[in-house]
């Protein structure tokens, strides 16, 4: 999983998946896919690695191209079903790997980072723009 790789802090953690494939009542092909484990991701607060839990399950229609999908879509109207092109040779790993990224946070973050002393002491180290307006003024 290469592109999870690339979000991920470190490649340890693991992911387990299942496929179930059905029929709709509709009778179109469908894929009851669930993802779950653990992945190491860098928090965009402290910027340390921490544990992030991915527990993930959606539905897949197969429609045989985009038109088809389309209206398939149409006919279901149900949306917590997604419609997508497939094909009886399609790779499953890519799509294991595409609800596993589709579960990361969008912006990873400790619930409370552990250890906050780089981030107060870049803050206090900071210094306004107008303090320095000030010093000008005073000359």
């Amino acid at each position: 999983m290469t592109r999870l790789v690339r979000d991920c802090a470190d490649t340890s953690g693991a992911i387990t998946w299942r496929a179930v494939g059905s029929t709709s009542k509709q009778g179109y092909p469908q894929m009851r896919m669930a993802v779950a484990g653990t992945v190491q991701l860098v928090c965009q607060r402290c910027l340390q690695p921490f544990a992030y839990e991915i527990d993930s399950a959606t539905t897949l229609m197969l429609g045989e191209s985009d038109a088809h999908a389309d209206e398939i879509e149409e006919i279901v109207d149900d949306e917590t079903i997604d419609v997508i092109v497939g094909t009886r040779s399609m790779n499953l790993m890519d799509l294991i790997e595409d609800e596993a990224l589709l579960a990361l946070p969008q912006a990873p973050k400790h619930d409370v980072c552990p250890d906050t002393a780089l981030l107060d002491a870049v803050k206090s180290e900071k210094k306004s723009p107008f303090d320095a307006l000030k010093e000008l003024k005073k000359s």
